[in-house]
């Protein structure tokens, strides 16, 4: 009992040096994160968030106003006057058909990896003046701001003609002729890049009427924001993906959203590895005990702490190689010599085969193996209950027969010899007198007489 409170006491200590570990890994993570999302922002842009336009008209309207007129004698009169004014009325937007292709381009940034992505935008849209007079409207079309560029843009009328437009307030303005209930379409276009995430907002007045988006990628592996709407339709294309949403009719504040693709960042792998280590260690000690113990071996509470010392060495090398080489190389690097630290310790006290059999193939398994799903994006946590079924089944078939009531006994020590003493006259002890006789003459002594 006492062994076994001094190794989970061992144990518990590691656990607490891998949360520091684990912490500290944190730390230096969001501290370069944060400034190196800024410059990845200002060189390749933000995440990219775009909107419809937006027609607005005016109608005049007839209002009664109190004006003061006053006499000669100073008496003011209050009279109702007639003012027309003009008031802003919405221009329906009525229909929508975009396309868009996103262009994945993973790039590096000191340590860490961003999606960053091209995009190709080109919508038609139709608005409606519902009004029951002719009226100029005003269009506009948003531009987001924070560093975005829109290349090549181009504004079209329904007949494929150019419609001079104007930049102002982060917006493209331009105004259109309409007569009482007529229909106009205008086309936008242009290229532009993001980073992490593409967003579209379905609508900028809460009503969505016959709305199609076609949105192509050249990756597969698509996923949606929280708050998104889903595609209608969706399929993968190649090596890339497509999908489609349609709706006649539709009112929601929701947007059409994409997150792209994330590359493994070494200082998120290394965070995650590092705090999983105590179940990885938990592991390790339970094999390697009932291994020892099933073959007579005797492991010291001393022997567990320098084996888990080894443990954490793999966590601290890895947790800086990273910092200078890649996510391979590093992991590799640290596996290999965590393991040399077991596998040469342990063969002083439980020889080489042990060493090399039980307790390295326990510490590539629960170690390495472990550590290594983690690069498996959904799949760590069934790996690891495989691994633990796996490993439940192998020591209950290793302990099957073992006698632990036997075990459990004490060990008395081998009966001793019985001695006799010495010149008796039994030839050992003959010969034990005659070396001690040798060795106690003198050293000037003939070779003859020490015999």
């Amino acid at each position: 009992m006492k062994r076994l409170i001094a190794i989970g006491f061992i144990w518990s200590m590691c656990a607490v040096a891998w949360v520091i570990l684990g912490g500290t890994i944190e730390v230096r993570t969001g501290e370069s994160s944060g400034g190196l999302r800024s410059e990845v922002h200002r060189l390749w842009g933000p995440p990219l968030a775009l909107a419809p336009p937006l027609g607005t008209s005016t109608r005049p309207v007839e209002y009664e106003d109190k004006e003061t007129t006053y006499l000669k004698n100073g008496t003011p009169v209050v009279s109702l006057v007639k003012r027309i004014r003009e008031e802003p009325i919405p221009v329906p937007l009525v229909g929508t058909d975009a396309t868009v292709a996103l262009s994945l381009e993973q790039r590096k940034k000191g340590l860490l990896w961003f999606p960053t992505y091209a995009v190709a935008f080109q919508a038609r849209y139709a608005f409606q003046h519902t009004g029951a007079h002719a009226r100029e409207a005003r269009l506009e079309f948003p531009i987001p701001s924070d560093n975005v560029g829109l290349e090549g843009f181009e504004l079209l009328d329904g007949a494929g003609q150019p419609v001079p437009y104007e930049i102002s307030q982060d917006a493209a303005r331009w105004t259109a002729h309409f007569q009482p209930g007529q229909t106009q379409s205008f086309q936008v276009a242009f290229r532009s890049r993001g980073t992490s995430t593409w967003h579209y907002a379905l609508t900028q007045t809460g009503q969505v009427k016959d709305f199609k988006l076609k949105l192509t990628t050249d990756f597969q592996e698509v996923d949606f924001p929280a708050g998104s709407i889903s595609p209608t339709r969706h399929a993968r294309v190649g090596s890339g993906w497509s999908g489609e949403w349609d709706f006649k009719s539709l009112i929601s504040s929701a947007t059409i959203g994409l997150d792209l693709p994330q590359r493994l960042n070494p200082g998120e792998v290394a965070s995650r590895i590092t705090f999983f280590a105590p179940v990885g260690l938990l592991f390790f000690f339970f094999v390697v005990s009932i291994l020892a113990l099933a073959q007579g071996k005797n492991l010291h509470p001393l022997n567990y702490f320098f084996l888990s010392c080894a443990f954490f060495a793999f966590h601290l090398l890895f947790a800086y190689l990273v910092d200078h080489l890649s996510l391979a190389p590093s992991f590799a690097l640290a596996s290999v010599v965590s393991i040399a630290l077991v596998v040469t310790y342990a063969r002083w006290f439980v020889g080489w085969k042990f060493s090399l059999r039980e307790m390295g193939a326990a510490q590539a398994l629960y170690l390495v193996l472990f550590s290594f799903t983690f690069f498996w994006d959904g799949f760590t946590g069934l790996a690891i209950t495989v691994g633990a079924i796996l490993t439940l089944f192998a020591m209950m078939q290793v302990t099957g027969r073992l006698d632990w009531n036997k075990l459990a006994q004490p060990q008395s020590p081998p009966p001793a010899a019985p001695s006799s003493p010495i010149g008796h006259g039994t030839p050992i002890s003959r010969e034990l007198s005659g070396v001690v006789e040798a060795f106690a003459m003198p050293p000037g002594a003939p070779p003859e007489a020490r015999g």
